[in-house]
This record gives structure tokens, sequence and C-alpha cells, in this order.
């Protein structure tokens, strides 16, 4: 029943999202390649874009209340009720026409593929029904969509460590607390990657092949973290529907019928960049490129003004807000250039050795994308070159800046789905030269001897040979199908063993994996009215106090009070307001056995390692 009950709520938000895509959609001209699933899933991700806004309007007048999100999901449903009927009506259409074309056969390797595909899909089924417990949405992500949800507004939240990013993502986490729990969250988070696993999955199918589908969309399957609430695969969301959506301005030609030669959907791709540039900084990056792109086919100004419009409207709010505010649109990265605010430069430089501890390379299976200028399609197809092109520029700024993977995730999905064609380039390389060195002994021999005997001989030889590779190649398939099914099932166990329905299972289950829970928990519930500030103990604020202070990072860093001796570090906690302090276990041997520690500072609960203390009252001035 628990993972039913996501799974529902689910369900009812894709209908609603896809009534309010689906309804603006069908007021443009069709793309010029129909695909149902493909515009399915744009129409859900448009939607998913309108309630963002929707929930940013409603927050920033102070009004976003759970009988506001209920009424904005249920007025979709009703959409979807209306969009209904002629939705079937034009399948049923579709379905006549192909029913008189010529539709390619499964073939054996896109049978393999398909099985592939579900194998991977099978623990990421299984994994947002686990509580909370990746770092990011535990420090800031859940905590912000917290605030918001109890709020109804939005706020700036300084003891946050970024509390002045653009959350556009995050409103959907804090609808999901209003009506669900904190798994729920999950399941949205989850559902930007299964969009675009569908986009991919279409997309090559209708440029490249099916086969190609299936690779790429296994591949962000595969590399999608579906277990958090993150907001990476959000934005990858946005930014690979705003392609699709130019792709379809690209192909689109002005008739009669419409004038506008696709216009519309440019201003499309301008709205989704701006719902991905006002969840994430990193989404800025694309925007030279896609003006580049655009500039070479649409120069006039009245087509750039509408689609300039329609990229500030989800996104507009936190950059002025910011640079009223702070001086700073782009609060806390623009200090170079606005000056600096709330972080000093040591900040930033612990930021930036943070994210370079953290380089590495991005996953293997991408790799072979620097294949992709030698396969046939660069050539024949323009689509497969825009997409390498994209996939290109974004690995060069990604190396350039930080070459943290996590800030590549945006571009994974174009990757993956190039990086399935460089596969295929690199497979029918080894294909060749099998057959070159297999084959080709059997035609040497025959050229040698003329007579006939012998050269039937080798010719019977050289076949033989070429169906006994070709069986050698079906058990390596068959044997890496069986590795990865139990790979999967191994995953899925995993995911499954996380799933924790009712209230023992989930303490259990967060005093394993999130560490200083327990004595959270414990201040969050006995803490009392005063302010409590923690230390290395940032991945679990979500289950403390709200709020709590205390970071690396900004006005409540740990090096303006760890490093002063206990009585002058009490002092300066209790001037503020502070009347408790959580320690990680790393930090309790550093900071509990200075002398004169126990004078100031009198312990409440010791638990895995963590340890919660009360400010005494004399520490105050």
């Amino acid at each position: 029943m628990f993972a039913a009950a996501h799974y529902a709520a689910l369900v009812v938000f894709v209908v609603s999202c896809w009534g309010a895509g689906r309804a603006v959609l069908a007021r443009l001209a069709p793309p010029p390649r129909r695909d149902a699933w493909l515009e399915a899933a744009v129409a859900v991700a448009l939607g998913i874009g309108f309630f963002i806004c929707a929930f940013q309007a409603l927050a920033i007048f102070g009004v976003f209340k759970v009988q506001a999100t209920l009424a904005l999901v249920a007025a979709g449903v009703v959409a979807a009720a209306l969009q209904l009927p002629a939705w079937l009506r034009e399948r049923r259409e579709r379905q006549a026409l192909r029913a008189a074309a010529i539709v390619a056969p499964w073939a054996w390797a896109d049978r393999v593929a398909m099985v592939a595909l579900a194998l991977v899909a099978l623990p990421a089924l299984v994994a947002p029904l686990a509580p909370p417990a990746a770092f990011d949405e535990l420090m800031y992500h859940l905590p912000y969509a917290r605030e918001v949800a109890q709020n109804g507004s939005l706020g700036i939240h300084a003891w946050l460590r970024y509390p002045w990013f653009p959350y556009n993502f995050n409103l959907l986490y804090a609808a999901a607390l209003q009506v669900g729990d904190d798994v729920l969250p999950h399941f949205l988070n989850g559902l930007a990657g299964a969009l675009s696993v569908v986009m991919l999955l279409r997309l090559g199918t209708l440029h490249v092949s099916r086969l190609t589908g299936l690779i790429g969309a296994a591949i962000w399957l595969g590399l999608g973290d579906y277990a958090n609430a993150l907001i990476d695969m959000g934005v990858a969301l946005f930014v690979l529907t705003a392609c699709v959506s130019l792709w379809w301005w690209r192909e689109s030609q002005p008739t009669e019928a419409n004038g506008h030669g696709g216009t519309r959907w440019l201003a499309l791709a301008a709205f989704c960049l701006g719902v991905a540039a006002g969840s994430k900084y990193q989404a800025l990056v694309f925007l030279p490129l896609v003006a580049l792109f655009v500039v070479r086919h649409e120069r006039r100004p009245k087509v750039w003004a509408l689609a300039l419009l329609c990229f500030v409207i989800p996104c507009l709010y936190w950059y002025v807000r910011n640079f009223v505010m702070t001086g700073d649109p782009f609060n806390p990265i623009g200090a170079r250039v606005f000056g600096f605010t709330e972080w000093i430069p040591d900040d930033y430089v612990r930021q930036v050795a943070d994210v370079r501890a953290h380089a590495e390379m991005p996953n293997a299976l991408i790799w072979s994308v620097v294949l992709l200028p030698f396969s046939a399609l660069w050539k024949r197809s323009a689509a497969v070159r825009a997409a390498g092109w994209f996939c290109f520029y974004s690995v060069a700024v990604w190396v350039v800046t930080s070459r943290y993977p996590r800030y590549l995730m945006a571009s994974f999905p174009l990757l993956a789905l190039t990086a399935a064609v460089g596969w295929q380039v690199l497979f029918g390389w080894i294909a060749s030269g099998a057959r070159r060195v297999f084959g080709g002994k059997g035609v040497q021999g025959g050229g040698i001897d003329g007579g006939g005997e012998t050269a039937s001989s080798n010719g019977a030889l050289s076949r033989n040979t070429a169906r006994s590779g070709a069986r050698v190649g079906d058990w390596v398939v068959v044997l890496l199908l069986a590795v990865l099914a139990a790979v999967s099932v191994s995953q899925t166990a995993v995911k499954v063993a996380m799933i924790s329905p009712t209230p023992e299972l989930r303490e259990a289950f967060l005093r394993k994996s999130v560490p200083g829970y327990a004595v959270m928990d414990y201040m969050r519930q006995n803490g009392g009215t005063g302010r409590v500030y923690q230390v290395a103990l940032s991945e679990a604020i979500y289950y403390g106090p709200n709020p709590i202070w205390g970071d690396t990072l900004g006005p409540w860093r740990y090096a303006d009070f760890l490093l002063l001796p206990p009585a002058d570090m009490a002092r300066k906690l209790g001037q503020q307001g502070f009347t408790g302090l959580v320690m990680s276990p790393a930090m309790v041997p550093i900071l509990a056995t200075r002398p004169g520690f126990d004078t100031y500072f009198t312990l409440l609960l010791d638990k895995d390692g963590s340890r919660a203390y009360r400010i005494l009252p004399s520490a105050a001035p």
C-alpha cells in the first residue's frame, strides 16, 4: 500500500501536468515529425513548468497553501479530461496511418536492448520509495522546500548554505510536502528522469534507429539517481525539452495555416530554458550556444522579444530579487563582478577547493561520444550534428569550469543518446575487423589455389567460421544480459531494503544512513525555543530543529566560532541567541576534550557517536 499510494499520487500529478501542457500544445502547429509518445512527454514537461510558475506566483504573494495546490492539480485533471476525446481521436487517426505505412520489424538486437532497458529500469522504479538520506537534499533542497510549504511564501533563509539560489524545481517539492510525506519529492525527481528517458527513446527512433533510442535511453536511465530530491534531473529534463522544441522550430516551415513558421516552438524552448535557469545557475551556460543557433536562422526583433519574454517569465523573479537585495543577481557566484555579500573571499576558496576535490571523469558509458563524428549519421543527419555540437560545447564548458560530474548532468540525456551512436560506431569497427580477420583467410586460400575443390572447401570453412563467430557473439550477449540481470536484481534488493513504510523502519534506516540523525531528532523535539548550532552535521539538518545554523560557508561559518576557546565560543554563541550545540562524531574528540569545555556546555545526548549539548546560561553576557 505504501508504494501504491505514492505511485497513485504520481499518476494523478502526471495526468494533471499532461492536461495543462496538452491544452497549450494543441493550439500550436503540430511538429514536423509526429510522434505520440514524444509529444506526450513534452506536454507533461510543459505542464510541470506551468505548475512551477503557478507555485512561484502563489508563493510570491504569500498564498502558496495546500488548498491552492490541490485546486491547481484538480484544474489540470479537468483539463486532461477535456483534452482526452480529441487526443483519442487523433490517436486513432495516427494508428490508421501507421497501419498503412511500413514499420521496421523488431530485430534481434532491438529485443536485446529492450531487455537491457527493462533491467536497468527495475531498481529505478523502487529507489524513490526510500526516505530522504542524500547529502544535498538534506542540507538545503528539502529544508528550503519545507520552509516554503509551511510558510506559503518565498523567503530568504540565511541559515541555509545557499539562501539566494533560484529554487524553481524545489517548489514542486514544497507542493509535495504540503499534500504528502517527504518521500513524494523523490517521485517528482524520478518523474523528470523518466520523461527524459521517454524523449530519448523516441528521439533516437525518429532520427537514427530504434536500437539507438533504446541504448541511449538505457544509458541515461542508468546514470540517473532516483533515490533523492535533488534538482539536476529536473534541470536536465527542461534543457532536453528546450532542445526538442528548438529542433521542431528549426524543422518547421511557414505555411498559409501556420504563418509563424514554428515561432511558437521557439517560444516554448525559451520558456523551458527559463525554467531550467530558474532552478540552477549552471543552466545559464547553454544560453550562448542557443543564441548562436537561433540567430543563424532568425533575426526579427519581434521574434527575439517574444522568446526573451518567455525565457524571463519563469526565472526573472530570482535574479531581480537577488540584484535588488544584494547587488548580485547571481548571488553568491557573481561576487568578483558585483562584490561580496554574505560570503567572504575565504568562503570562495573553500567552495572552489571542494568542487576540485570532487572533480573526476564522468561515467565511462558516455565516453564514446567522441566517436560521433566518425558515424555516417554525422554527414547525413542535421539533428545528429546539432546534438553532437551541443554535447561537445557542454563538455568543453564543463572541463574549463568545474570538472564536477554533477554539473554536467543537464547534458547527460543528449550525451547518452550521442554516446549510443558512438558505441555503435565502435562495435561496428570491431565487427568489421573480425570479418576481415576470419573471412580474409578463406578468400586468400581460394585465390592461391585455383582448384575448385580447395576453393569450395575454403568457402565452406569461411561460412562455418562466420556462423561460429555469430554463435559466439550470441553467447557473449546472453552472458552480458545475465550479468546485467544479476546486477539489476542485486540493486533492486538493496533499494527494497531501504523502503521504510513504518515509523520503526524509518527510524532504523535513518540512524544507519544519516550521520547525526539521532541527536538532530532529539534537538528537534527537545531543543526548546532557542537557536541550535550544528557542527559538521550539515547532511542531517533536515531532521533537526527548523531552522538550525552552522556551515563551512556563509555568515554562520564554523571558523568564526570553533577556533575560539570554549569560554569565548560559548559566550559568542550565547550572544547570538544559541542555546544548543550538536556535533558530529569526528568533532567530538576535537571540541569536547578541550580544557574547560564541560564548564560552559552540558551534555544532553550521546548517541551513535554524535552529541548534543546545552549552552549554559552562565556563558551569556
